[in-house]
């Protein structure tokens, strides 16, 4: 989480002198954005995910296991935004999205002995929000947003069946194919001449438990995984 709250430190840094401008501005760019029923545009964003990991109660009596734990890794996210004006304050998004993900569990044996086995994904993603936007300062506005969030994972290897004499490297950590999740978030938009631009911050919990349980090396000492992912994108509306 260290390397995220220092993009997330740096973006704020980048967009204050834009907001003190913004408030200090008296030429109001796009006057009429919110008249507009719909608006369009496309999203790009990095990405930070892991897992919320429920280990086995007896994990550390399977295979001389010490610790089994998970490690993000930074990926990348490109979307199309639809964006429906519902109301002065209110907005529904609904914003497909391909996500490229790697994540890692790291499992240390005795003695001292670590695999690390990564996980990539690509997702296609359905999330559809509500966001709720402040009155608007000249050419600045701050909001909230939060919804559910449906994804399918394209490079799924869940049908990949395990061979009991494989090697551990070998030997795949399977997941379930779909996921859904629940979304949180904030972000800034900025009135630009000719469009709107909006950094973003979201937070995603997945619900259900996405292991496939197929009695491995590496599935045994976990009980239950849930998506988690950490998502800062930049948002381009006309």
């Amino acid at each position: 989480m260290n390397r995220s709250f220092y993009i997330i430190l740096t973006l704020l840094i980048l967009f204050w002198d834009q907001i003190v401008h913004a408030q200090k501005s008296k030429t109001e760019n796009l006057p009429k954005f919110d008249n507009k029923i719909i608006h369009f545009g496309f999203s790009l964003g990095i990405n930070s995910g892991d897992f919320d990991l429920k280990p086995a109660t007896n994990f550390h009596l399977l295979d001389s296991i010490h610790i089994v734990e998970t490690a993000r890794n930074p990926g990348f996210n490109l979307g199309i935004i639809c964006d429906l004006h519902l109301h002065k304050y209110f907005n529904l998004r609904f914003v497909p999205a391909l996500s490229f993900v790697q994540r890692n569990i790291n499992y240390t044996y005795s003695p001292n002995v670590i695999i690390s086995k990564g996980i990539e994904s690509t997702f296609l993603d359905f999330p559809l929000h509500l966001k709720y936007r402040s009155a608007r300062l000249n050419n600045f506005a701050t909001y909230i947003i939060g919804g559910a969030k449906y994804s399918f994972d394209l490079a799924s290897q869940a049908k990949v069946e395990n061979m009991p004499e494989a090697p551990p490297t070998d030997i795949i950590l399977k997941l379930k194919k779909s996921d859904y999740s629940i979304d949180i978030g904030f972000g800034f938009d900025f009135f630009l001449e000719y469009f709107k631009l909006s950094p973003e911050l979201r937070v995603s919990f997945g619900v259900p438990n996405v292991l496939i349980q197929d009695k491995t090396m590496f599935s045994n000492p976990i009980n239950a995984l849930n998506s988690r992912m950490l998502l800062i994108s930049l948002n381009f509306e006309g």
